[in-house]
């Protein structure tokens, strides 16, 4: 090959046309920074910063002593999936057996191979926004076509079901949405998940696409709700969970899906010829960790509503930014297009772009810019630090903002 080729026109036009992840790229950014020798504060890694607990840790190093080396099966040992399917029933009253199940690589892979196994070229993808970074670039890649439909600030970032009824079409095949939401926090209630499950029942050949995996994130008082748990619409509903977020276990690479067995079925088959299995070992801590203590769950769940009270005030005394009151995850989703226009004296701040790239390279505070999320208007920050961490971090963005004219 000649040397004047250019190489990257040799890749395939789906690779050429996917976005990076905005997430990822503002977190290689801050460590690039970082090993240059500036001091940054990076909130903007959606990564627990507790360690996977005790008991999961044991039963791993258990799995390898008994052997747990080999391919695991496509869909996952059945002892796992049995447990998921009894934590689906115990703790989501979705009433599942093991052939319901298919566990994979992480969360993010059990969406991608849903999205794989039903959407066809052209379909619609209705993504409720906010919505987490891959979903759309996901949807393209199946050569979907994503319809967002964006919350309103008032109403806490949430899409209402007429929102959901105008926007159905003869196209539409699945809705997907995240709650506790990244990068909002926002929780959809019991009765504002019906209102849109009675719109989904009435298009019986829509599917819902329900992202859980902050399930065991949630300030609110009364817990979190699946739609899947709805009878009416239980067959169309995916839900989408895994043992990242809720037990500190981001690196062990462990999602799982329940569905109806027809599209289980698909998702095994296309992880057959993809992936194969998952890996054993996570597999062996992942039952650990259902079948456990939830103590320390609830501990990280507990530091994390009170890191959120700790920056949704420090945020509201930043003049101009608006700011809700996640009630899940660990994130705060400031609006903060006050600043669209206005310039430090060298650099003008047109959007979310260049207002977390301006605040990277100039506070050395490493957020996400909303356009990424479908939400050009915010900044996503990660509560998922120390207090101190966070303390330093917002008083740095308030003296960064105040230079902005």
């Amino acid at each position: 090959m000649s040397a004047s080729v250019e190489t990257v026109s040799l890749l395939a036009d789906r690779i050429i046309a996917l976005e990076e992840s905005s997430t990822l790229a503002m977190t290689k950014k801050a460590r690039e920074l970082a090993a240059q020798g500036h001091k940054v504060i990076s909130l903007s890694v959606g990564e627990p910063d507790f360690k996977t607990p005790k008991h999961i840790c044991e039963a791993a190093k258990q799995a390898i002593d008994e052997g747990y080396h080999g391919y695991s099966p496509v869909a996952g040992y059945a002892d796992l999936r049995k447990a998921i399917a009894d934590k689906f029933k115990r703790e989501n009253n979705i009433d599942w057996k093991p052939e319901n199940i298919v566990v994979s690589t992480g969360a993010k892979h059990s969406l991608a191979n849903v999205i794989q196994v039903l959407v066809n070229p052209g379909d619609e993808v209705i993504i409720l926004a906010p919505y987490w970074v891959s979903y759309s670039e996901m949807v393209k890649l199946a050569e979907g076509k994503s319809i967002i439909l964006e919350g309103a600030f008032d109403n806490d970032f949430k899409v209402t079901a007429d929102q959901l009824e105008a926007a159905i079409t003869d196209r539409t095949k699945i809705v997907m949405y995240a709650s506790p939401n990244n990068p909002t926090g926002s929780v959809y209630s019991e009765d504002e998940l019906r209102a849109i499950a009675e719109v989904v029942a009435r298009h019986e050949n829509v599917i819902v696409l329900a992202d859980e995996i902050y399930e065991h994130i949630n300030f609110t008082d009364k817990g979190h709700f699946s739609i899947g748990s709805i009878p009416e619409i239980k067959d169309r509903v995916v839900t989408v969970n895994g043992v990242a977020k809720g037990f500190a276990m981001t690196g062990w690479r462990i999602g799982y899906i329940g569905a109806a067995k027809w599209i289980a079925d698909g998702v095994e088959k296309l992880q057959g010829q993809v992936t194969s299995g998952t890996g054993s070992i996570s597999q062996r801590a992942t039952l650990a960790a259902l079948n456990g203590p939830m103590e320390p769950t609830r501990e990280m769940s507990k530091a994390y509503e009170r890191r959120r009270d700790l920056v949704v005030k420090l945020l509201k005394e930043i003049p101009g930014f608006k700011v809700n009151v996640p009630e899940g995850a660990f994130y705060a989703f400031p609006d903060i297009s006050y600043y669209y226009g206005k310039s430090d004296g060298t650099t003008t701040i047109n959007d979310s772009d260049d207002f977390a790239a301006w605040l990277l390279n100039t506070a050395y505070v490493a957020t996400v810019a909303g356009s990424g999320f479908g939400a050009p208007y915010g900044l996503r920050i990660s509560t998922a630090a120390s207090d101190e961490a966070l303390t330093e971090a917002v008083q740095r963005i308030k003296d960064a903002v105040a230079t902005l004219k």
